[in-house]
């Protein structure tokens, strides 16, 4: 594949995402401002995506907005990757009771990849949108679902890990963090991705594809560490829950 055509693919996600950021009708020259793209390519690729059915284009008023098939093209990918409701519930009921963002994560090869949200209401609060990914060895919700793997495959991933970054993850620091998991219950990062932030996640394994879930509470570090204790054991009791539910399924 010539790198052309790369760059045309990465564009085309990236206008999608753009409206997805700013959720509201873009006239063309915002679209290329945010992005830096060269407005003549830039203008032809928004046509393209006009002709093609994913873009509408109002005339009056200059402006692109997305289409209906673009909102039903990955419709289906929500249910096919978490499959029954009792995740979402499971969310909404640690939401209501933790008062932070609810994140429910899987792996994504080398990463952590952010699949549902519940946000906070809080000022200070933390925020991830779907689709955000996070480093499966320096990152709370990586810990938690690597602690729920054999060594030889967390030695595995760590080498890969190793082999595509400059940044390299010692077997012994990865470890401490993966013991501590796995004492707990729990994973707890504090400030790894962004500075006063934290995260307190723990996994849980469902049916279908990505079987291996994280759910984690994220929100303004000073005050996780003062809740820790309660989010740490509302989230061990919902996952204990959600794995007894699947256990009981298996022994029908």
């Amino acid at each position: 594949m010539a790198d052309s055509d790369v760059k045309s693919a990465r564009r085309v996600f990236e206008i999608l995402e753009t409206f997805d950021r700013h959720r509201r009708p873009m006239a063309l020259k915002e679209v290329l401002d945010e992005l830096g793209y060269p407005t003549s390519s830039g203008s032809a690729l928004l046509k393209s995506l006009v002709s093609l059915g994913y873009l509408d284009y109002d005339r009056r008023k200059r402006v692109y907005f997305p289409t209906m098939r673009v909102a039903l093209l990955g419709d289906w990918v929500g249910q096919a990757l978490i499959g029954d409701a009792s995740l979402l519930a499971a969310m909404e009921a640690l939401h209501r009771t933790c008062g932070e963002t609810m994140i429910l994560g899987i792996q994504s090869d080398l990463h952590v990849q952010y699949v549902h949200a519940i946000h906070s209401n809080d000022v200070l609060q933390f925020r991830a949108p779907p689709g955000t990914r996070r480093p499966l060895a320096r990152s709370g919700m990586g810990w938690a679902l690597l602690a729920a793997k054999p060594d030889s495959e967390i030695e595995e991933l760590r080498r890969r890990i190793n082999l595509r970054s400059e940044e390299k993850v010692s077997w012994d620091e990865l470890m401490i963090r993966v013991h501590e998991t796995r004492s707990r219950g729990y994973a707890f990062s504090r400030s790894t991705v962004t500075e006063g932030a934290g995260l307190i996640a723990a996994a849980v394994w469902r049916p279908g594809p990505g079987r291996m879930y994280a759910i984690g509470a994220g929100g303004f570090l000073p005050r996780l560490e003062r809740k820790e204790a309660e989010i740490a054991a509302e989230l061990r009791a919902a996952v204990k829950k959600l794995s007894d539910e699947q256990a009981m399924e298996f022994d029908v």
